[in-house]
């Protein structure tokens, strides 16, 4: 069992995304000692992990140590840990790196891919949600195109360059998207064998229109972006099984393939020890409007994993990184008034727009009654991505990595550096 540092009170944050840094990050220099527990030792820049795992940019360059975040936070201890579970009569956090006691407890566990229960998705699909997942990702992709390279069963060969990307909102739009830039130009570079076969690129999505949770007219032009890009759009349809080479959609549809990348919707990551009942849709868990879970005095809960219920919000905030930010700069303000005896203030989200890029000189974004599409919005969700990533030295390389591609249509992060074995749908632990 560990020991607190001081007699002040301990707020223990599990979970290294958006919002269990923010909230940190806001309670620095306040009188209290902040522990923060994930089971990696980086932060991971999510909206950048397709381009990963399209080969524009390199792992390391969206992921920055949590450790370095907080050098200068003296009330500050991180551990690497995977929780197992939460004993709240207790006030305790049981994780593999030992037992650690609250005063304050925040889950901030983020969301992982949700296969609405088909194993079979489960285990042929290929999820997105973390940098492994992405270098997997892109390990076959780059496996498949070598070997369609060789293959002189036609067959198999067109199975090898038929990609299909489950999931029509921002990540499945984007993904689809750089993949569908991947055959434009750099097929005939690197692959000449391959220059007039024919790559196929497939969006499947369940909802009568892309980017749903966006206005109409980005729904539109990212699919006339899209569709002008090669892309086949299946929209009012849902995947129905995948046995690693024929895909079946609900409509009859059959595409074979060795390419299924699962974009299609998400499920929050619940520690154990959160009572069944106040967790809701989507494997979220119920809070009040200060993000207090149900049930509890000092057990809070942010970003993906949180639903927050109340009469103005029945359908809880969007599963997006703002959300997440402004949760755990609440939280910080409201657990320091709950501490000091004071009056907390209600969580109000304040949206500050919604941005996806689908290719090169082409994206869409809503902010607040401007809608812009296009050349600017390109331009603007660069921006705003590059400066959302933590560390000035990430920010130089995708920089620096998004300037040579514009000019030189190019990249140099296409390594397989591990084998992704398709049998067992895992990495090789030995690089070939």
């Amino acid at each position: 069992m560990d020991k607190k540092q001081n007699a002040l009170p301990r707020i223990v944050i599990i979970g290294g995304g958006f919002g269990g840094i923010q909230l940190a990050k806001k309670l620095k220099n306040k009188p209290v000692e902040v522990l923060l527990l994930d089971k990696h030792n980086y932060h991971t820049f999510q909206p950048l992990l397709y381009q990963v795992a399209t080969g524009v940019l390199e792992g390391d360059s969206i992921g920055f140590p949590i450790r370095r975040i907080f050098t200068h936070q003296k009330n500050f201890t991180f551990h690497m840990a995977v929780v197992q579970r939460i004993d709240t009569d207790n006030n305790t956090v049981i994780s593999d790196a030992g037992e650690f006691k609250y005063d304050y407890l925040v889950v901030a566990t983020g969301a992982n891919t949700n296969f609405f229960g088909n194993k079979q998705l489960e285990h042929f699909t290929m999820p997105m949600k973390n940098i492994a997942e992405a270098q997997n990702l892109r390990s076959l992709i780059l496996q498949n195109l070598e070997k369609a390279l060789v293959t002189t069963d036609r067959a198999e060969r067109d199975a090898l360059l038929t990609f299909v990307v489950v999931g029509g909102g921002p990540t499945g739009v984007e993904l689809s998207g750089a993949i569908s830039e991947l055959r434009e130009y750099i097929l005939c570079k690197d692959y000449p064998g391959l220059c007039n076969a024919d790559m196929t690129v497939y969006l499947v999505e369940g909802k009568p229109e892309l980017l749903a949770a966006m206005s109409p007219q980005a729904s539109l032009k990212a699919k006339k972006f899209l569709s002008e890009m090669g892309v086949t759009i299946f929209n009012s349809v849902h995947v129905e099984s995948y046995d690693g080479n024929m895909l079946t959609i609900d409509d009859g549809t059959k595409i074979k393939t060795r390419n299924v990348f699962w974009a299609a919707g998400v499920r929050g990551e619940i520690p154990e020890g959160i009572p069944p009942e106040i967790i809701a849709k989507g494997s979220r868990i119920q809070t009040d409007e200060i993000n207090r879970v149900k049930g509890c005095t000092n057990v809070f809960a942010i970003g993906d994993v949180s639903a927050v219920s109340s009469e103005a919000n029945p359908a809880g905030f969007p599963g997006v990184a703002q959300v997440a930010l402004q949760q755990g700069k609440y939280l910080a303000k409201n657990i320091m008034h709950i501490i000091n005896g004071e009056p907390t203030t209600p969580f109000v989200y304040n949206d500050l727009g919604t941005m996806a890029t689908i290719g090169r000189n082409k994206a869409v974004a809503d902010l607040g009654r401007f809608h812009f599409q296009g050349f600017f919005a390109w331009l603007l969700w660069m921006f705003v991505h590059l400066l959302s990533l933590a560390g000035f030295s990430n920010k130089a390389i995708v920089f620096l990595n998004w300037a040579l591609g514009y000019f030189t249509r190019n990249s140099d992060n296409r390594l397989i550096v591990h084998h992704f074995n398709t049998k067992t749908m895992m990495t090789d632990p030995v690089a070939r």
